[in-house]
């Protein structure tokens, strides 16, 4: 068991010389035999060692003595001790889950404030096997097949996983080394400990003895395919996602033309980009993008845990949901040139400048307004629905279609900005100055309206 341990940490690297390890023991076999077999491994990896402990409080005295057997088993072995207590229970919910977010945000404090390099845990093959056999029975595809990481990007260890529990529980009984049962492991509430109770052994028992090393090597196989897809999908996701503010933005042809396999991997990456995360997005969800992406010209939506998704003519938006209604957004107004407005809710900024018509260089810089043809105050607010007017050298139109003949994708439209004078609009942003305030042979003053990307 140590050669394999020592085997797994170089393999991996676990670690560096005079790495600062933090040894999770919970007083259970799995993580007393971890620091045991760390405490053996530590003068030739180079290694300082320090026990840190959670209590969850969940059963009560137990949960205390739990705590006190670590202290001891800390001190005897000279090395200090982290723990910390909290009420999980407290926190509602899913108790394995709120568990399972207590630990790791445990292991993460103490990595954040340099008490440790990494966490170590005492994750075995046999864990690894229940937890693939738990994520198939729950519809996981490869990445939830390739079951728990010997190594993971915030600094978790696991050097115990190419050991089994029973392996475990027999180097503690040859060396004399005492643990602690946890009774809830044995409540079968929890389906992981009805997996690992029940249907585990009933599955080695009367169709493969070998299941669980089965079951771990699918974990292997699927962690080397999605090392494989995660560097072709960080390539991928540079090109072809791009971030607008909160949203993710796809082009549905390019999307569609992709191989399903990368196609399902970029919507779940551009998901947990806009999300945060990939809870509660199942199979269903995925596909349904898929659909909706690959539905002809026009506009759709679909909304999915956390987000609302749009698509709109060659787009696909993935957002968290806008809070408020329509009107709660709606902006409107007077603006008295010169003057700078940035547009609320947007990135841009709009200039009015005024200038004589004998000053060259700006109409390629912006729109110009016959200041003589303004003739009621200037007001900035958002396109409404039934907004309409003729810009320059094209016939009065509803607002709305110019949306749709120049494919301004839904989501832009809602604060895109116009100018009013009166109940006219005389400019609009990408459509321009309104035929009726066209500067003309005449014109000797103009106001030049133009609109420019806030910096950052």
């Amino acid at each position: 068991m140590l050669d394999r341990v020592a085997g797994i940490i170089s393999r991996y690297s676990m670690t560096a010389p005079g790495g600062r390890v933090g040894v999770a023991v919970s007083g259970g076999a799995d993580s007393v035999c971890l620091l045991h077999l760390l405490r053996d491994l530590a003068p030739a990896l180079d290694l300082r060692l320090t026990v840190i402990h959670l209590n969850h409080k969940l059963r009560a005295d137990e949960s205390d003595r739990d705590e006190e057997f670590v202290r001891h088993l800390a001190g005897s072995l000279g090395y200090p001790l982290l723990a910390e207590a909290v009420d999980v229970a407290g926190a509602g919910g899913n108790l394995e889950q709120a568990g399972r977010r207590a630990r790791w945000s445990f292991y993460r404090s103490l990595i954040a404030a340099n008490r440790v390099d990494v966490v170590a845990t005492g994750h075995t093959s046999s864990d690894q096997a229940e937890t693939v056999l738990y994520r198939l029975l729950r519809g996981s595809g490869t990445a939830g097949l390739s079951g728990i990481r010997p190594i993971t990007d915030d600094g978790i260890i696991r050097p115990l996983l190419d050991c089994s529990r029973e392996e475990v529980e027999k180097y503690l009984t040859q060396k004399g080394i005492r643990w602690r049962e946890d009774s809830s492991n044995q409540e079968r509430a929890f389906l992981r400990n009805r997996i690992r109770h029940d249907l585990l052994p009933q599955l080695k028992r009367e169709y493969n003895p070998a299941l669980p090393r089965a079951l771990a090597q699918m974990a292997l196989l699927a962690q080397e395919d999605e090392r494989y897809w995660t560097a072709e999908l960080d390539r991928l996701a540079a090109s072809e996602l791009t971030v607008a503010g909160e949203a993710i933005l796809l082009v549905c042809p390019k999307l569609v033309a992709l191989p399903k396999a990368m196609a399902r991997r970029l919507l779940r990456r551009a998901i947990a980009m806009a999300k945060g995360d990939l809870r509660r997005i199942d199979f269903e969800h995925v596909e349904a993008l898929l659909q909706l992406a690959a539905a002809g010209e026009g506009h759709g939506r679909l909304q999915l845990p956390d987000l609302d998704v749009f698509r709109s003519f060659e787009w696909l938006r993935i957002a968290p949901p806008r809070e408020g209604s329509r009107t709660d957004r709606d902006y409107r107004f007077e603006v008295v040139p010169p003057a700078k407005v940035r547009i609320p809710g947007g990135r841009s900024s709009i200039y009015l400048d005024l200038l004589e018509i004998s000053e060259t260089g700006y109409t390629k810089k912006g729109c110009l307004l016959d200041l003589d043809r303004v003739t009621e105050p200037l007001e900035l607010r958002n396109w409404r629905p039934g907004d309409r007017y003729a810009p320059a050298k094209r016939s009065d139109e509803k607002v709305k279609t110019l949306f749709q003949q120049e494919r301004v994708p839904i989501w832009e439209r809602q604060g895109w900005p116009v100018l009013t004078s009166g109940d006219r609009i005389v400019w609009a942003r990408k459509f321009g100055v309104s035929a009726e305030v066209s500067p003309s042979a005449s014109t000797i003053t103009v106001v030049c309206v133009t609109e420019i990307a806030d910096a950052g």
